[in-house]
């Protein structure tokens, strides 16, 4: 192996890990020695990926094909990163390139794994019998290819055809028994179609399988939660578990902004705008944190703002993900409650996207919130709705998130210490074509010394 190539394979190893800081001054060291290489290009063109600059990622894996045209593997990331952008059928132009390859002179493994990309984006296009026909074609190729396999059973389920999509779902399980956010959409696909009972029986299986599943666990309580309540039983989680949050986040960390651009994912930008609502134009002078920040999806709105943008989350994979974004001053895997009462009087603004659904119970997250803004400061958080006239203050859906209702919340910011600027329906995002209704909530720390004393 020559100096370029071992160059290029430890470039290679630090973007596999995710060492953003010492993959791209590698990269670019080659192309400095090599431009136009198409391999480093490439890999540059993922690593801009990994930050979120899609536009950039997409010219420079553009530039290795027009230097490689038979680049398989780019072609495969060049679709995985238009999908990135929403641009679906470009990415499926891109796969489809991979599998015309796949013919001639490419290896058949990468074909096939293309065939597997596709197969999953026309379903997300709801081309539902086109993504029956690739995966019935890439499992044919492959018999053993796992997530073929888990595709082609959400394929079928969302098909009506649930026998078989059952049936394609236990071969999947057989071939990558560990693989647990498969199994997840899986079994979502089943709760889509009101199929709880053969959710929960799949659930069942899975923790005889791996008992203490924290994934599993909760969708099981979560399949369970209407029919508890109405025995009048109390054995639904008050919030989930951090092994579960940490499991799920850190096993789509990759895929998460794809999936939500996806999703017409809305609520960073519903913060951001009433965060600006609640304190006026940007001036880069307030002390932030992003509880809950995921892979950064509100740092580039909450920059502006901010002349110390903080951020916590669980997943180690979402924070690295968000650390690429060079966007925050600080960052710390740490559950958001816990978090945000070792930091008294430590912000001027908290905000939540979308994170304080996965608590049933608010009322510890509303006092870290107080606990740790300045008087003055501003709290602006997203969470699913339950209508105006819930007779409970917070369920627990069949998605795995909790769904809250207005006088609920309006009774623990209250009694936080909070006074509540505003409260407003809004569209999260969509979900199985349905839009999510959520509400947009801002409320306000008294400036007071007494009303701060008073609220601790």
């Amino acid at each position: 192996m020559g100096d370029l190539d071992k160059a290029l394979a430890a470039a290679i190893e630090h973007l596999r890990e995710e060492r953003i800081d010492e993959a791209e001054p590698a990269l670019r060291a080659i192309l400095d020695r090599r431009p136009g290489h198409p391999d480093a290009l490439h890999y540059l063109g993922v690593l801009r990926h990994t930050q979120g600059r899609v536009d950039e990622a997409v010219a420079l894996i553009r530039e290795a094909l027009a230097a490689e045209p038979a680049y398989a593997s780019a072609w495969n990331n060049l679709g995985n990163v238009l999908l990135l952008a929403g641009r679906g059928d470009e990415a499926a132009d891109a796969y489809e390139h991979v599998v015309r390859l796949g013919t001639g002179r490419q290896p058949v493994p990468e074909a096939v794994r293309a065939m597997g990309n596709l197969g999953a984006l026309h379903r997300k296009l709801h081309r539902l019998e086109r993504s029956e026909a690739v995966l019935r074609e890439a499992v044919r190729l492959d018999p053993e290819f796992a997530e073929a396999w888990y595709n082609l059973s959400i394929t079928l389920i969302d098909l009506g055809r649930i026998p078989e999509g059952l049936k394609a779902h236990s071969k999947a399980v057989a071939l990558w028994p560990e693989e647990a956010q498969s199994r997840e959409e899986v079994i979502r696909a089943l709760t889509r179609l009101g199929e709880r009972e053969r959710a929960a029986r799949l659930l069942r299986e899975w923790l005889a399988e791996d008992p203490g599943n924290a994934v599993a666990e909760h969708m099981l309580a979560a399949c369970l939660a209407d029919a508890r309540a109405s025995d009048g039983k109390s054995a639904t989680p008050a919030r989930a578990s951090d092994d579960y949050v940490q499991q799920v986040f850190d096993g789509f960390a990759a895929s998460f902004d794809a999936k939500l651009e996806a999703l017409g994912y809305r609520a960073p930008g519903l913060v951001v705008e009433a965060l600006r609502e609640a304190v006026g134009a940007p001036a880069a002078n307030l002390d932030i944190c992003d509880a809950g920040c995921g892979t950064g999806l509100c740092g580039p709105g909450l920059k502006p703002f901010a002349r110390r943008l903080a951020g916590c989350d669980l997943s180690e994979g979402m924070l690295r993900r968000a650390h690429a974004r060079s966007l925050y001053d600080v960052l710390h895997k740490a559950e958001l409650v816990h978090y945000l009462h070792t930091q008294p009087g430590a912000f001027d603004a908290v905000v939540s996207a979308d994170t304080l659904c996965y608590f049933g119970a608010l009322e510890e997250a509303a006092a870290a919130a107080a606990r740790s803004l300045r008087p003055g400061g501003v709290l602006v958080f997203t969470v699913e709705a339950l209508p105006e006239a819930s007779a409970v203050p917070h369920r627990l859906q069949p998605n795995g998130r909790y769904a809250h209702a207005p006088a609920y919340l309006k009774r623990v910011l209250a009694d936080a210490g909070f006074e509540v600027r505003a409260l407003v329906a809004e569209t999260l995002r969509m979900e199985g074509g349905e839009p999510v209704p959520g509400w947009l909530v801002v409320a306000k720390k008294p400036e007071s010394a007494a009303a701060e004393g008073a609220a601790a």
